[in-house]
């Protein structure tokens, strides 16, 4: 593989964090975006620790000239864009339907939905000027199935699947590829908030085939793959990785 430059928003933590070690160890040119500036440039440290150019970018994916300039600064750095991450997300507000306010729900969208659909915008616009990219949206299992009290970030991610293969669709001929990643049960920060007690984290555990949650490594072991040229012939797809969760 020759070296890529890899974009990753959301970044500095859980999954995005571990996608931005996993490709930093396969060689890659790295550029992690975020909103923490302290957290962002410890993570370069350590990238470049581990022998990869890495950068750090500030942005919030809700901001459109953020993300512009998200972009347009990571091709500035390292000349090309060959794999975007778009990692960004919140859990949004969980509880019943009857919660839920119009403020909550353009909250998740906002950084769930819209996130995506500026990133994705400002992705293929390099992409396209170089004429192949692989952009890479994380979605989750609950994007193809429902759950209960979590109505708004489930439509979120329903969202995030569809608009995945219609711009894969899109622009397969301009020689960009657009997957997704569909984590299972992972045991990040978000599920700790999304579970509420070590409890119910550990009752969700028992739903996996596998028997226990998954790990940001593994999820990053899978974006990795759907980067790759060994996924060249690979568009419009979402990967699960959830130990059998979705097989249910």
């Amino acid at each position: 593989m020759s070296t890529q430059v890899v974009l990753i928003t959301g970044g500095l933590t859980g999954i995005g964090r571990a996608a931005a070690v996993a490709f930093a160890r396969k060689g890659a040119k790295v550029a992690v975006a975020g909103r923490r500036d302290e957290v962002g440039k410890e993570l370069v440290k350590e990238l470049r620790s581990l022998g990869a150019e890495a950068e750090f970018i500030k942005a919030d994916v809700r901001k459109e000239d953020d993300v512009r300039a998200m972009v347009d600064k990571t091709v500035a750095r390292f000349g090309r864009l060959d794999v975007a991450v778009n990692n960004a997300a919140t859990e949004g507000q969980v509880g019943p339907i009857t919660d839920q306010t119009a403020e909550t729900v353009a909250a998740t969208f906002e950084t769930n939905v819209v996130g995506v659909v500026l990133s994705m915008k400002h992705e293929v616009r390099a992409m396209q000027a170089q004429g192949s990219g692989s952009i890479i949206n994380i979605s989750s299992t609950y994007g193809h199935e429902g759950a209960a009290f979590a109505s708004i970030y489930v439509g979120a991610k329903h969202a995030v699947e569809g608009i995945t293969k219609s711009v894969a669709l899109e622009v397969a001929k301009s020689g960009i590829r657009v997957n997704a990643v569909a984590p299972g049960p992972t045991d990040t920060g978000m599920l700790t908030r999304f579970t509420g007690t070590a409890e119910n984290k550990a009752a969700l555990a028992t739903q996996v085939p596998l028997g226990r949650l998954g790990l940001s490594e593994e999820v990053a072991d899978g974006i990795v793959f759907i980067g790759s040229d060994e996924a060249r012939f690979i568009t419009g797809h979402v990967l699960n990785v959830d130990g059998g969760h979705s097989a249910n």
